[in-house]
């Protein structure tokens, strides 16, 4: 079984809908949605919910009125102003390091488990899929991606299935890191923009720091043919392949309208390009 992830220094380079272009090509697979902060990809899949599983991580605190006499210990050592004059709990804030637990003098706080947001198995038109929701202003997201990924693992095997494909976080941190660690491969989106390129080199550290083999797409690649000789060199200079254009084309924001990937919804043009950019991926694989 081999996995492949497909990164961006940044959002909105199309990373997410090249994945989904690929989910409808090559052997069977397990998809895997890591991007939880916004996770999208169900959008155009419409899965078929099978599972729904609580994510737990971490605690927070909660004060029970019914002790608490009101001293004033905890709002006055809260150093994240979680504990409002009324002596609730703002969730939104609270950290849950359990010092106002520890300076409460008659034990009125109590340190519960957090829900942190659901991870679902899904079945699609492409086959299996595990993606999940953050919830809003939650933490641990690099905690949620590797339960996404380690299910998906875990399904692919199950299955027999040859591929776990990855959409993964946009960036370098956190979730990224534990979208990308003991992948097989890592797709990069790339665009020509100023802000990418800067990105672009960023993501390249990231995957060389891991010991991971690269390669590149170019998406709107027409659109600053200075930045894509740029583009080009940089990935000269670090050994790693280009192998794929695309051209900016409003048919991939139609395709999305419609639910359907770019494969679906322009077979002949833009499908070909992806199918092409698929063959070049399996040679490496």
């Amino acid at each position: 079984m081999k996995e492949i992830v497909v990164l961006s220094g940044k959002g909105g380079t199309g990373k997410t809908s090249l994945t989904l272009a690929l989910a409808g090509l090559g052997p069977e697979k397990v998809l895997a949605d890591c991007d939880v902060d916004a996770a999208d990809m169900h959008l155009v899949l419409h899965p078929e919910v099978q599972e729904t599983h609580e994510f737990i991580s971490g605690e927070r605190a909660w004060i029970d009125p019914q002790v608490c006499t009101e001293c004033g210990e905890c709002i006055e050592h809260c150093r994240f102003e979680a504990i409002d004059p009324s002596f609730r709990v703002r969730d939104e804030l609270c950290e849950g390091c359990a010092l106002c637990s520890h300076v409460c003098p008659v034990g009125a706080v109590q340190m519960l488990e957090r829900h942190c947001g659901s991870w679902y198995k899904s079945l699609t038109r492409f086959g299996p899929l595990v993606h999940a929701s953050l919830g809003i202003g939650e933490e641990n997201s690099g905690k949620l991606v590797t339960t996404v990924r380690t299910e998906a693992g875990a399904w692919a095997e199950e299955n027999g299935a040859e591929l776990v494909l990855v959409d993964g976080s946009p960036g370098i941190g956190c979730p990224v890191i534990a979208s990308l660690t003991n992948a097989d491969l890592a797709l990069i989106v790339a665009e020509p923009t100023m802000s990418a390129l800067s990105d672009l080199e960023r993501i390249f550290d990231l995957v060389e720091h891991f010991g991971i083999a690269a390669q590149v797409v170019v998406n709107k690649s027409d659109i600053n043919n200075e930045l894509v000789e740029r583009i080009e060199a940089i990935c000269s200079d670090r050994g790693i392949p280009i192998i794929g254009r695309l051209g900016y084309d409003q048919a991939v924001t139609r395709a999305q309208i419609a639910g359907q990937t770019i494969l679906e919804y322009d077979p002949d043009n833009l499908g070909q390009t992806i199918r092409d950019i698929w063959k070049n991926l399996e040679i490496s694989l």
